[in-house]
């Protein structure tokens, strides 16, 4: 006669996997709905405002499913200003997230984040050097070019730096990126110093962060480098969960582990010069989201990349909509926001970590 499977056995391994994976569900189905929402409601706030209802009409309207168009005020506004501005937001904060949860699968540290470690810093030195120097040579894409290859420099010298023995130490990492960010600091008033006033006004701009310039044509500039990003994580969030084991036990499984993280690091580099070219610094949400997302729902990079990407956008289209609305007629710069609350976060998570792990050494 069978007897029956022990609770808590291997005989029901399928319990905590259905558990989590219900909460998983939820959590996506709560982010979407999250996201959704709040696009509607920064659609129709500021100093124009437009009801929800206008807002869903128009839309309609303009793919084609009923609906009705406003007057050429509220059209202008809804699709010129708060559009773009929405849609920047989205695949900037989900740019900025997936980047944070690659981050920190492939140098296998909770503190590895694309601002924390100077990718978002030597994005934008490139971005300012080709403003500076009034670069021009790919058109609208050249700042987005020089953003991309000074981020991907920087996380190269990073990484390169932090590695001893081979294997990257939190505190050599954060220590390196702290240098990487005071030298990128003095690059940066470096070119201010041999810029004019215009200049310097954009230069400022990518200083702060903010997205009070968005255009459609932003849009499209930073789209490709966001879609292509976040089309290629997912694919390697298994690979990620076997990283997690081990370098060695990775390589066991069939990883190619360097293969795997200069891949990756591409990809990181991608998606941050896609943020930092039409944003400037917008640090910590790459950090924030897929810790608070770990926390919920366990370290599984199956959900984690997307979700990440997901809370990303959530993360800054309501930072988005909080800055231009809590200093009426004045608005916040959007980096200024984010490090405001992200900070905090930071400094508790170093906290908890060095008393998990009773101590750095």
């Amino acid at each position: 006669m069978l007897s029956k499977p022990v609770r808590g056995s291997a005989a029901e391994p399928s319990a905590p996997r259905t558990r989590r994976r219900g909460t998983t569900y939820l959590l996506t189905a709560g982010l979407v709905g999250a996201l959704t929402l709040l696009c509607l409601l920064s659609a129709g706030t500021g100093a124009f405002p437009i009801p929800l209802g206008d807002v869903l009409g128009s839309v309609q309207h303009r793919v084609g499913l009923g609906g009705s168009a406003l007057d050429r005020v509220a059209e202008s506004v809804l699709w010129n200003v708060r559009l773009p501005r929405v849609t920047l937001a989205l695949l900037i904060g989900a740019s900025l997230g997936c980047s944070g949860a690659l981050m920190q699968g492939v140098f296998g540290n909770p503190l590895a984040e694309p601002g924390v470690i100077g990718i978002s810093a030597g994005a934008a030195v490139g971005a300012v050097a080709a403003i500076a120097f009034g670069l021009g040579f790919l058109g609208n894409w050249t700042v987005t070019f020089c953003a991309f290859v000074a981020g991907l420099a920087t996380v190269l010298l990073v990484y390169t730096l932090s590695r001893s023995g081979g294997r990257t130490e939190v505190v050599t990492l954060i220590l390196t990126g702290i240098a990487v960010n005071a030298f990128a600091g003095a690059l940066i008033g470096l070119f201010i110093f041999f810029a004019d006033n215009a200049q310097i006004t954009q230069i400022t701009f990518w200083q702060l962060g903010s997205l009070s310039q968005a255009t459609w044509p932003k849009v499209l500039a930073v789209l490709p480098c966001a879609l292509a990003g976040l089309a290629v994580a997912p694919l390697y969030a298994r690979k990620l969960d076997l990283l997690a084991l081990g370098e060695r036990p990775a390589r066991h499984l069939g990883v190619d582990v360097e293969r795997l993280r200069i891949v990756l690091v591409l990809v990181v580099a991608l998606l941050t010069a896609a943020a930092v070219a039409v944003a400037g610094i917008v640090a910590f949400v790459g950090l924030l989201v897929p810790h608070l997302l770990r926390m919920a729902a366990g370290p599984g990079h199956r959900f984690l990349v997307p979700g990440s990407a997901l809370g990303g956008a959530v993360v800054l289209v309501a930072a988005d909509l909080a800055a231009r609305t809590v200093a009426q007629p004045a608005e916040l710069p959007l980096g200024v926001l984010t490090a405001l609350f992200g900070s905090p976060f930071f400094f508790w998570l170093l906290r908890r970590t060095r008393r998990r792990q009773g101590g750095w050494a």
